[in-house]
């Protein structure tokens, strides 16, 4: 797999684990140590190539995540499920994630539209359980795996939708297969 775009990750091992399944350039963030430079890299990448960001899945990951989405908007997004990127200490992070979680990935890059439409609502979420209820947060996992937009909390799930430009219809069929699954 050749990918055109420049790929943020945290770090080295990022890096050597994408060069595993694809040729890539990266772009390293030092982990949470996100500064000016690397945004100006990041903005310049961006502009002459395209950007996807690629960051661990659990809170620091989407921290960098949405600082670099605020400062060099019309990023491409590459999700992987919590699950995928664990070793066997439960560490989370990219460079665990097997060869075939990383192409999956990589398959399913997303970009955010320029004008986000809301086609779900708050009031959807609600009523399909996905926030303030018992075992919601299992179903915001579920759901933001099946549509490769990843883990959110309530608000940041309701965003993501809406960036993704995720229809009616897409939502519908994600939470049917949730339910499926289930049974």
């Amino acid at each position: 797999m050749i990918i055109k775009e420049m790929i943020v990750v945290e770090g080295k091992d990022d890096t050597k684990a994408l060069n595993r399944v694809a040729r890539c350039d990266t772009i390293e963030t030092n982990g949470s140590a996100l500064n000016d430079v690397t945004i100006e890299k990041i903005r310049l990448a961006a502009e002459r190539r395209g950007v996807i960001i690629f960051t661990d899945p659990d809170y620091p990951g989407e921290k960098i995540r949405r600082t670099i989405e605020a400062a060099v908007p019309g990023c491409k997004h590459a999700f992987l499920p919590k699950e995928l990127a664990k070793n066997h200490r439960g560490k989370i992070g990219v460079e665990n994630a097997s060869d075939e979680a990383l192409l999956e990935a990589l398959e399913h890059v997303r970009s955010p539209g320029e004008e986000p439409g809301e086609e779900i609502t708050m009031d959807d979420l609600m009523t399909a359980g996905l926030i303030g209820g018992t075992g919601s947060k299992e179903k915001r996992e579920e759901l933001g795996q099946k549509l490769k937009i990843g883990y959110a909390n309530g608000k940041q799930l309701h965003r993501r939708l809406m960036q993704f430009h995720i229809t009616r219809e897409e939502f519908i069929s994600a939470l049917d297969y949730s339910e499926e699954k289930e049974e």
